[in-house]
Order: C-alpha cells, then structure tokens, then sequence
C-alpha cells in the first residue's frame, strides 16, 4: 500500500526521483499515465494489468467509455527506475499535470500520484475545505468505512 507525501523536484532532463518508500512497490518497471485532476498515476504491473481487465469490460459503444479508454491509454508509458531511483516522465505527460520544477508525489492506495507542487496545492486547498463533506457522502456508499 502507497501512503504519505514527498516533495521533489524535476531536473532539466525530466527526471524526478521516486521516493524510496515508494521503488519497492512500484517494482522495476511499473507503468504512468494521465490521471485524474490533472495529475499523474503510477501503478505496478499487478496493478495496471487488473485496470486494464476492467478498462477493457467497458462498453465500447459506450462514448464516454471509448473517450476514457483512449485518454488513459494513449497516455500509459512503461518507467523504469535509474541507478539513482529516478524516472524520465516524457513530455507530453510532463506537460499534461504541468509538471515544471516543484512536484509532490503521493501514495494513495494501490497507486502512486506526481503533481505539480502549484496544483497539489490549489487541490488541497478545495478537497480540503470540503474534506469532512466527502467523508460522509462515501460513507453512505456502503464500503464498511469505519471514519
């Protein structure tokens, strides 16, 4: 399981360094895509491979099914750590969660998230003041949650 928050920063290469809490359960490769809220996800393969299955339940008659399917999926790229516990995060994804110099990496659950410090905290700010809202609107979904 992913948990807790770091701060990092991108060098001019690209490169970002995943915390080291973070490597073990990622694995030697694991896969980024486009997130949600204009973030990054990371999953390892067990993980990734699980989505996939069910991403590939979906209706494809379904538009928003196809539209959700492609935009995740063109935007999936296999990493690799480096010597140093770093990844290259190509362009196009750097630029899609606005990833400049200043990110946080989060663990949430079965899958790691990258950031762009600015947007974290924008985000932050609204889920936050809405936090204990959330909490019992989830609460009602009936997942035995104890909060």
């Amino acid at each position: 399981m992913f948990m807790g928050e770091y701060q990092h920063t991108i060098d001019s290469k690209g490169r970002v360094i995943i915390p080291a809490k973070f490597r073990e359960g990622l694995g030697e490769k694991f896969v980024a895509t486009k997130g949600l809220d204009n973030c990054l996800f990371l999953y390892p393969m067990n993980e990734w491979q699980a989505l996939e299955k069910k991403l590939k339940a979906l209706p494809f008659t379904r538009a928003d099914a196809r539209a959700f399917v492609r935009f995740f999926f063109s935007g999936a790229t296999e990493c690799e750590l480096d010597k140093q516990g770093r990844i290259l995060i190509p362009g196009n994804l750097r630029e899609y969660a606005r990833l400049e110099k200043d990110v946080v990496i989060i663990g949430v659950s079965n899958r790691v998230e990258i950031w762009s410090r600015e947007v974290w905290e924008e985000y932050r700010a609204r889920a936050g003041a809405y936090y204990e809202e959330i909490a019992e609107k989830i609460a009602g979904l009936d997942l035995d949650l104890d909060l």
